[in-house]
C-alpha cells in the first residue's frame, strides 16, 4: 500500500506525533510518498522509513496511491483537494490544527487511523464541490472549491452590489461587503461565521450567505445544488476579490461569474465511530452546559 502525505509545515509541538505517524506507517508496511517541500523540512528531525518516496505535483499522484493523508488543519486539507482534483483518491485528514471539521481525526487517533487504513476499516463520505465559470480566466486549472466561492469588496472600498441570479432569474441584489456561496461541507466554515445555517454534508443543497448586508431583512437562503448561480457586481472600486476556499484573486468588477456543482466529488475518509453529529457536538460544544 502507498499513501501520499501532504502538509504545510512541521511545528516543534507536532514533532512527536509526526514521528509516531511515520513509525505506524512503517509497522503496517505502508510506503509513504511525501510532498517534497515537507519532506525536505522534516528530514533533519523525523526518522523516515527507508522506502519513502516524494512527489511535487498533482501529476505525480499515480494510480498506485491508495490515499492522500493531510497532516494539519482544515486549510491544509483544502490544499490537498487542489492536488487530487478529479483522481478520486480518498483523503484522510489528521488534525494538527485547531477546530478541524474536515480534518476530523485527532492527533491522539494517529495509531488507530493508520491501522484502519491498513485493514480497510473506514467509511468514505462523498463530498460535493462547486465549479466556477467566468468570462475571463480565473484560478488557472483549479476552478473548483470544497467549501465555498465568495465575492468580496476590495479592502476599504464601500460596500458592493451583487446582482444574483438562479438559473437566469433574478433572486436578489445584495448590498453588502460580499456574498458567499457555500457547499454543505462549507456550511460549517465561513458561511457559518456570517450567520448561515448548518447543512448536513450529504444534502443536495447550496447556501447563499451575505457578508454584512446593508438590508437587515436579507437572510441566508438554501437552494438546490442543481441550480446555476450567476453574479454581476457593481462597485465604486475598479476591482473586487473572488475566492475559492483559501485561494483569492483580484478581479475587474465587470467580470461575469457563474457557479454550478462540479462534475466530480471528494472522497473523504472517516473512522467508523466518527460521524457528522459527533463532530457538531464536539467542535461546537452543542449539548454542553458550561454552568455545570
Amino acid at each position: 500500500m502507498k499513501v501520499a502525505i501532504y502538509s504545510r509545515v512541521l511545528e516543534s509541538t507536532q514533532q512527536k506525533d509526526v514521528q509516531l505517524f511515520f513509525d505506524e506507517l512503517f509497522n503496517e508496511g505502508i510506503i509513504p510518498v511525501i510532498f517534497h517541500p515537507f519532506f525536505h523540512e522534516i528530514q533533519p528531525y523525523i526518522k523516515l522509513p527507508s522506502n519513502s518516496e516524494t512527489f511535487n505535483h498533482h501529476e505525480d499522484l499515480t494510480d498506485d496511491i491508495d490515499f492522500v493523508i493531510s497532516l494539519g488543519g482544515d486549510g491544509t486539507l483544502l490544499d490537498t483537494v487542489t492536488l487530487i482534483r478529479d483522481k478520486n483518491i480518498p483523503v484522510v485528514g489528521i488534525n494538527f490544527g485547531r477546530l478541524g471539521f474536515l480534518a476530523s481525526i485527532g492527533r491522539e487517533e494517529v495509531s488507530e487511523a493508520v491501522k484502519s487504513l491498513a485493514r480497510r476499516s473506514y467509511i468514505i463520505d462523498r463530498r460535493a464541490l462547486i465549479h466556477l465559470d467566468s468570462n475571463i480566466p480565473l484560478f488557472n486549472d483549479i476552478p473548483y472549491a470544497l467549501n465555498e466561492f465568495a465575492i468580496h469588496k476590495r479592502d476599504t472600498a464601500a460596500m458592493i452590489k451583487v446582482h444574483t441570479y438562479l438559473n437566469g432569474e433574478l433572486l436578489n441584489t445584495y448590498w453588502a461587503d460580499g456574498l458567499i456561496l457555500a457547499t454543505p461541507t462549507g456550511s460549517t466554515a465561513y458561511s457559518l461565521s456570517c450567520g448561515g445555517p448548518v447543512v448536513f454534508p450529504d444534502a443536495s443543497s447550496l447556501v447563499l450567505t451575505p457578508i454584512a448586508p446593508h438590508n437587515l431583512n436579507v437572510r441566508p437562503i438554501v437552494i438546490p445544488d442543481n441550480t446555476i448561480v450567476s453574479f454581476e457586481v457593481e462597485s465604486r472600486s475598479d476591482d473586487i476579490i473572488c475566492a475559492l476556499d483559501s485561494r483569492r484573486e483580484i478581479v475587474d468588477k465587470n467580470v461575469l461569474l457563474a457557479v454550478r456543482r462540479e462534475n466530480f466529488m471528494l472522497n473523504l475518509v472517516r473512522l467508523n465511530e466518527n460521524n457528522f453529529l459527533q463532530t457538531l457536538r464536539n467542535k461546537l460544544s452543542w449539548g454542553l452546559d458550561k454552568r455545570n
